[in-house]
């Protein structure tokens, strides 16, 4: 073969397996990116599967939100369950049968840098539409998650965008996955599986304040649990992720509005928050352990005086700046620390 022909089919070959290598590339990274995207389709529809939603007949839920850019504040009202769940569903609602051991309204910020937690004690004596006066923790069970909202929504003027009924169960799987948390207490940091950080919260006997502590044993919890989320950088892995909120809705039942998409939307606008910017806090209150009376029941009396003003700031998502300007003022987890 002449030299010129040569060269030619020397070309033509390294060209042919050249070829053959890029095809095998593109085709590698073809079915790359066709396994993820099935893979996320998967994720989307297992977490989907698994909400358990509450038809709220309540005008901000009626219509399903649409993802928010980030400008204003958004709201939730949390309510921890005591198990009394008829059949285990925390979606269905019994007259009488469901109170609640924890109330919490949240507000992520407009900016997604911050989230703010205050826990309601479940003693607090407040207005309840339709029944007079009552601890807090009746609406639940007088009229379900409606009843719920409208008196947080009553009592604090914040209008609640979105509501989630959960049972701590899912806080002690939660922590069992993460293996282990650590809770900051008293006598110092407390390494816990979720058995012992369940008994840990639900504990009334070796506290000082009875529901008011667990209120801060609950918060100081769901802070080890975010800490340990931050630390082992969970949130950068979506199968890590899927299987944490797989655990909380097994064990939840949440508005019509929340599903996979919501979720998803939220979580790239929250991806800068991080333990530190978690605040937790306690409705201010006054008098506590104070018997009504003509009966055996002990309530907590809330200070309108410190509520009315800082739910005027919660409202206009300044939050931070309040607790700034006036310290000390709302009870706070970092207070003094955890019995």
């Amino acid at each position: 073969m002449a030299e010129p022909q040569r060269r030619h089919a020397a070309t033509l070959s390294r060209f042919s397996r050249s070829t053959k290598v890029l095809t095998a590339i593109a085709t590698a990274f073809a079915v790359l990116v066709m396994s993820i995207g099935a893979a996320a389709l998967m994720v989307r529809y297992q977490i989907n599967s698994n909400i358990n939603h509450i038809d709220v007949a309540f005008p901000v839920l009626t219509v399903v939100p649409t993802p928010h850019q980030g400008d204003d504040p958004i709201d939730f009202l949390v309510m921890g369950s005591d198990s009394r769940i008829s059949d285990g569903d925390p979606s269905d609602w019994v007259e009488g049968a469901q109170n609640s051991d924890a109330m919490m309204l949240i507000q992520i910020s407009g900016d997604r840098q911050s989230v703010s937690v205050m826990s309601i004690p479940r003693d607090s004596w407040v207005p309840i539409e339709g029944h007079g006066e009552g601890k807090i923790t009746w609406a639940y069970s007088f009229g379900g998650a409606e009843l719920a909202i409208s008196t947080v929504q009553d009592l604090t003027g914040v209008t609640i965008e979105h509501f989630a009924v959960v049972d701590f169960t899912s806080f002690k799987e939660l922590t069992n996955a993460l293996g282990g948390v650590t809770v900051s207490t008293s006598t110092g940091d407390k390494r816990m599986d979720g058995e012992a950080a369940f008994d840990f919260v639900h504990d009334r006997f070796t506290v000082t304040e009875g529901d008011l502590d667990r209120v801060r044993r609950q918060q100081a919890w769901i802070k080890g649990i975010l800490s340990e989320v931050f630390e082992k950088d969970v949130l950068k892995s979506p199968t890590k992720v899927a299987s944490l909120i797989t655990i909380v809705l097994d064990y939840s039942a949440v508005d019509q509005g929340i599903d996979f998409d919501y979720l998803a939307g939220l979580a790239v606008e929250v991806k800068d928050l991080r333990p530190g910017s978690v605040n937790f806090m306690t409705a201010p209150y006054g008098d506590r352990g104070v018997i009504i009376p003509g009966s055996k029941q002990w309530i907590l009396r809330l200070d309108y005086d410190k509520l009315d003003p800082f739910m005027e700031a919660w409202r206009d998502d300044k939050v931070a700046e309040y607790l700034s300007a006036h310290p000390g003022e709302i009870p706070a987890l970092g207070d003094r620390a955890v019995e």
